[in-house]
């Protein structure tokens, strides 16, 4: 298995704080956040690649990052060659210029650099091995207003999507799709087909819209936490409350 972590976007939301740093080198609790998705990664038996990819702006950072953190998978930085927000390729123009540079013929493990979770990846691989099919992450979410800036899926008893709809008006459901995809080898084409037919290459979450109306696509459903850093309130809610969790932790 491969593993993509999304990180080229520009983060204008969260400006000032990120005309010079890329979003995901942005710390919580003394720690960058793609350090904790790393973390996950490091639990997974199966994945022996991992690539992050860069805008040109923030290429130099990541790659300086790569040199120092610590991970037993090999970690390669590709630069997507976009400079601004008007340029840049959407999340899944991005995945797809690491599977056709790459040369990707893998099971894919995708992951949006901004995205910081408490739940197991492991369980997560082992409930897509289980079930042999594409799969995503799926909380439930009782916050209406906030469903809205979400995918929002519906599932059958067996957990296979039936119906999903990136930042609906009205959400159909109460379980969001979280940025966390993990995608069979024999997906990957569909990647070029999507992009080719010309729909939206922004939001990852767009694909799997498409997608489960082609093929199987199943849910793991959480319970533990995942935060979407979108914003600089949000960015200071979540550090404030790791903050809070290691002094727990030490007293």
């Amino acid at each position: 298995m491969k593993a993509i972590i999304l990180a080229a976007g520009y983060a204008t939301r969260l400006y000032p704080l990120t005309l010079h740093t890329p979003k995901a080198l942005l710390t919580i609790h003394q720690k960058p956040i793609i350090d904790y998705i790393l973390e996950q990664m490091e639990t997974l038996p199966a994945l022996d690649e991992i690539y992050v990819i860069s805008n040109h702006k923030f290429y130099d950072q990541f790659v300086a990052w790569a040199k120092t953190v610590q991970s037993s998978k090999p970690i390669t930085v590709l630069d997507d060659g976009t400079t601004s927000e008007e340029t840049r390729r959407g999340a899944i123009g991005d995945i797809l210029f690491v599977i056709e540079k790459q040369q990707i013929d893998d099971d894919l493990l995708v992951i949006a650099g901004d995205n910081l979770f408490t739940f197991s990846l492991l369980d997560c691989y082992h409930y897509f091995q289980e079930m042999g099919k594409d799969c995503v992450c799926v909380k439930a979410y009782e916050d209406r207003e906030a469903l809205k800036s979400f995918g929002v899926a519906q599932l059958d008893a067996s957990g296979k999507i039936i119906g999903l709809e990136e930042k609906p008006a009205e959400p159909k459901s109460n379980l969001a799709v979280f940025a966390t995809y993990l995608y069979r080898r024999d997906t990957l084409p569909l990647f070029h087909q999507y992009i080719a037919e010309g729909n939206k290459p922004d939001a990852p979450g767009y694909f799997v819209e498409w997608l489960y109306q082609h093929r199987d696509v199943y849910a793991y459903v959480f319970e533990e936490e995942c935060y979407d850093i979108g914003t600089e309130k949000s960015l200071r809610e979540v550090s404030a409350l790791f903050e809070a969790r290691a002094k727990q932790a030490q007293s």
